[in-house]
């Protein structure tokens, strides 16, 4: 995707030049080509669909599926090179790693303290960056899908609660391959074949008829569903299968049905 407003000269170097017109951090221009080159290693060249559902700029909350350790690098990928820079709300004691808990910070990621009563600052800080016209990636369910079939599962209400507060696009986005470049919790043995990725990018949902009350807790409930089963249908048109018509819950170790489905 290339914003209306295209620079005479490139911002980066080679093909990212040619794809993203969006300024942005240093440990981004730095850090991003070379995973993209790195990624080749353990998977083929994607296949990514749905890109022009992408607002060109301004403010997106991007809400993938969760299904490796591998995806945020695959999703990041994908927006970067469709011209959006992406600002993950990640897990809080990621940031205070060596060497990657700097670059988390460098590149304007925002820590999420879950469990803490200082959780809710993560959706504060994102709100920040939606203020500064950014791109903002949540993932709904919270960690990697327990469905023992790896379809998306039940969803935290943040996601919800930030997109009523904020009005901006929500984007539904599924994928699928990662959990063969990167398998989670031992669920298949680890393959020197490099994956075959599909990312699937769908059109903004629609929560107009929520309104804008964050503090709705039957409204964040109502909205969360409609997220999750918008992004449900991005990972069927992935991965070319119809999902379960209940959703894993992972408090109750079993699917239920998808009005159900909320952590």
């Amino acid at each position: 995707m290339v914003s209306s407003s295209v620079p005479a000269k490139p911002l980066y170097r080679g093909e990212l030049g040619k794809a993203n017109f969006e300024p942005t951090n240093l440990a981004f221009r730095a850090l991003v080509p070379s995973v993209h080159h790195l990624m080749r290693v353990l998977t083929k060249t994607p296949t990514w669909r749905g890109a022009e559902n992408l607002p060109t700029d301004g403010a997106a909350i991007v809400v993938p599926n969760h299904i490796s350790s591998l995806d945020p690098i695959l999703i990041g990928e994908f927006l970067a090179y469709n011209g959006r820079w992406p600002h993950f709300l990640a897990r809080a004691n990621l940031f205070d790693r060596p060497i990657l808990g700097p670059l988390l910070r460098d590149a304007e990621q925002i820590p999420v303290c879950r469990g803490s009563r200082r959780a809710g600052e993560s959706l504060v800080e994102a709100e920040d960056q939606l203020d500064k016209g950014q791109v903002v990636v949540i993932y709904p369910e919270g960690t990697i899908t327990f469905d023992p079939d790896e379809w998306p599962m039940a969803a935290h209400g943040g996601a919800a609660r930030l997109a009523l507060a904020t009005g901006v696009p929500v984007i539904p986005v599924g994928q699928w391959g990662a959990s063969f470049a990167l398998p989670p919790r031992k669920i298949r043995s680890f393959s020197l074949h490099r994956a075959e990725i599909t990312i699937d990018c769908g059109p903004p949902v629609d929560l107009s008829e929520f309104g804008s009350q964050p503090a709705d807790r039957q409204a964040v409930r109502a909205a969360s569903v409609r997220i999750m089963n918008a992004i449900t249908a991005q990972v069927e048109a992935a991965r070319g299968e119809k999902a379960p018509e209940d959703r894993w819950q992972p408090r109750q170790h079993r699917r239920v049905p998808r009005t159900e489905a909320i952590v």
